[in-house]
């Protein structure tokens, strides 16, 4: 009792507290209107939740017949939120809203102490306000759950270094290993920051210190890669097909297609490459749609013309799309140069590589905006840096250093990456502006010399580069806020800089208006996915010209690609009365023909690929054997289903022995109505425009 006598309770800091409100309702004000959320991994949620086999090995379908392209802990996760929520679009993107708050007050944590709270809060708040960030934690896709154990893993090694205790250091090391569970090789993107914060900053001899690193490293490896050693030793005939694999191997899907291929942009997910190709026949990966090749006329990887089965630019063939690839149209058609999603900076508008390609208008929305501003600060955090003596600020700085410009570097340079992706450069960006900030404003206020001039330099730098960002959209949001951003940046800069010579204390505070403009840019664009829908396969926040960001997903009707979606009511009723003791319903050719009977009716469905048509679980004979054991009979395929999971190439050979093999039951007496859908066929899901057929294979075929 004397122990705690005299202690103070912690107070509650209403600045942090206020911005965390702030980032709960940007990451979590309507969700509840995306029904499906991320598709392709809602329908994962909605397998796993079927059986225990499923749920370990991350099974896409009710059979277990493929598993999604990434590892299990993020779904895990979101099948705990569905299981106690239900499962629903709003239940599996409730983790990842919740980790992107808490990264937020992670954040102000892990800079307070050393920066002080002022810093700590513009850390917060900047981070709070980062697009991405939002953009991301509004969908169930991963990354924003990465970030979170990332800042997590970092608060470890920071109370490490700070104690002396090579436990956490041991500690924060497996944090990344269970990060790597969640996005594989991108988790890693942060070890250069780890391995050079402990080599300069752990207080310890050579030999221990050589010691803890070795064990630390083993500690990440065996996090790392204990579920993947699992799964691979598995016989294959006992487990899921490794969607999105070359060889059907955890490891391969690890360190090829989520690996090294997004560095070079070789990749050719699923083993046989089938799939729809767009210009040089590249395929589709699970992530979206390759990059076409520059220069080259989007096609068909046979050589067909694209319109035949996306339909034209303005006249989208997708019925509904499968979320996240809603049609020509919403994803921007096809582009001048050839790229599909339109523009001249690649698939998915990712600009053209080189070293300012983070600042080139298809990304710089994303999470550049404080770049200028966080450089700067750097420079006077840095500034008289002497390895021999460093300060455990000059420490910290290295290692956001050491996180940011690896990733910008990889980023500047990789061959395929989705815009979203670019959250990995929030947390070192935010808490660089919040160090920076506490540094400039102190360098400014005690006339350092030429580092004076830092603050109103930056400030006037980075409020004119986020005039840059905003002036191409005054169209669409107002000159207003453009104006106000660069003039009122440039003002500001100049009002601190005549206030070093008049030594007026009432000039000095207008570095706090420039803070507020600084951050207005990156504040509206974080309120985009809200005001204007995005597309929860592809977030991605602010404007786009080619429809990116409005209605999409989230745009207000919950409906893939703003469609129709849901299951065919009378194709449900049909199966319904018509199964025989069959284990699953029926087997759709992708995923999005199975999504709505697995998510809505919680039915068990059998997919015949994974992602892409690439994936192939089944052969002609696997697949008459699982017919010749009693638990499918009927089979819902389209002529010509191109798209996710539905690839010609990749199901080709199936559709053919189904077709042989098979009965069609006539469509009058399973389908909608062509006028209630606009599909003769009647619709299996989330179709394509391709009329869908059923089929029924008897077991003794």
């Amino acid at each position: 009792m004397n122990e705690t006598k005299g202690k103070r309770a912690p107070r509650l800091d209403y600045a942090l507290a206020l911005t965390m409100v702030l980032s709960a309702v940007l990451h979590g004000y309507g969700i509840w209107t995306d029904r499906y959320a991320n598709t392709y991994y809602t329908t994962a949620v909605g397998s796993m939740l079927q059986s225990w086999h499923n749920f370990f090995f991350v099974a896409l379908d009710s059979a277990g017949s493929v598993t999604v392209d990434k590892p299990p802990l993020t779904f895990w996760i979101q099948a705990l939120s569905a299981k106690i929520f239900g499962l629903r679009g709003w239940s599996v993107i409730l983790p990842q809203a919740l980790c992107g708050v808490l990264s937020v007050w992670l954040l102000y944590k892990l800079v307070k102490p050393m920066f002080g709270t002022t810093a700590a809060r513009v850390s917060a708040l900047a981070m709070a306000t980062m697009p991405v960030a939002v953009a991301v934690g509004r969908t169930n896709n991963i990354d924003g759950m990465l970030v979170f154990a990332l800042l997590s893993g970092t608060w470890l090694l920071f109370k490490g270094i700070r104690s002396g205790k090579a436990g956490w250091i041991v500690g924060a090391f497996a944090v990344v290993g269970l990060a790597f569970n969640m996005k594989m090789l991108q988790a890693y993107m942060i070890l250069p920051a780890f391995y050079l914060l402990f080599l300069i900053s752990y207080k310890a001899t050579w030999r221990k210190k050589s010691t803890v690193a070795a064990v630390a490293t083993a500690t990440l490896l065996v996090a790392s890669l204990s579920w993947a050693l699992i799964v691979d030793a598995v016989p294959k005939s006992e487990r899921p097909y490794i969607g999105s694999s070359t060889g059907n191997s955890v490891l391969e899907l690890a360190f090829g297609y989520n690996g090294v291929s997004r560095l070079t942009g070789d990749r050719n997910p699923g083993g046989s490459g089938g799939g729809v190709g767009f210009g040089g026949g590249r395929g589709i990966g699970p992530g979206g749609f390759e990059r076409a090749g520059q220069g080259e006329r989007a096609g068909q990887a046979d050589g067909t013309d694209p319109s035949d089965q996306v339909g034209a630019r303005n006249e989208p063939s997708f019925q509904g799309g499968v979320n996240g690839l809603p049609g020509a149209a919403a994803m921007g058609g096809f582009g001048a140069n050839g790229d599909f999603g339109g523009g001249s900076g690649g698939m998915f508008g990712t600009g053209e590589e080189g070293p300012l390609r983070l600042f080139q208008s298809e990304l710089s929305g994303q999470a550049s905006w404080l770049v200028p501003f966080a450089a700067l600060g750097a420079i006077a955090l840095l500034w008289g840096l002497s390895f021999r003596q460093l300060t455990a600020k000059q420490e910290e700085t290295i290692f956001w250093l050491a996180w940011l410009v690896p990733v910008m570097g990889f980023f500047s340079v990789a061959g395929f990456f989705h815009p979203y992706y670019l959250i990995m450069m929030g947390p070192p960006i935010a808490a660089l502006v919040g160090g920076g900030w506490s540094e400039l404003r102190r360098l400014f206020r005690e006339s350092a010399g030429w580092r004076s001039a830092l603050l109103p330099v930056a400030i006037a730098a980075t409020t004119s580069f986020a005039w840059i960002v905003i002036q191409p959209n005054d169209d669409r949001i107002g000159h207003g806020w453009s104006i106000v951003v660069l003039f009122g940046g440039l003002l500001v800069g100049l009002i601190l800089a005549i206030s070093q010579w008049s030594k007026q204390a009432w000039a000095r505070r207008a570095a706090w208006f420039g803070l507020v403009l600084m951050l207005a840019g990156p504040l509206y664009w974080s309120l985009t996915p809200i005001v204007y829908g995005q597309n929860s396969m592809l977030p991605q926040a602010g404007f786009s010209s080619e429809g990116r960001g409005q209605g999409a997903i989230g745009g207000g009707s919950g409906q893939p690609g703003g469609g129709q979606g849901g299951a065919n009511v009378s194709l449900l009723s049909y199966l319904r009365t018509h199964n025989t003791g069959e284990t699953y319903l029926f087997a759709a050719q992708n995923y999005g023909t199975a999504a709505p009977y697995i998510i809505d009716e919680r039915e068990k469905v059998v997919t015949l690929n994974g992602f892409s048509g690439g994936d192939r679980p089944y052969s002609a004979e696997t697949l008459r054997a699982l017919v010749a054991s009693g638990k499918v009979k009927y089979f819902l395929i389209g002529e010509g289903m191109g798209g996710p999971g539905g690839g010609q190439r990749g199901s080709s050979e199936l559709t053919a022995w189904i077709q042989e093999n098979g009965t069609e039951i006539p469509s009058s007496e399973w389908g909608e109505s062509a006028s209630a859908n606009g599909n003769a066929g009647g619709r299996g899901g989330f179709g394509f425009g391709n009329a869908m057929k059923l089929y029924e294979v008897s077991a003794g075929r």
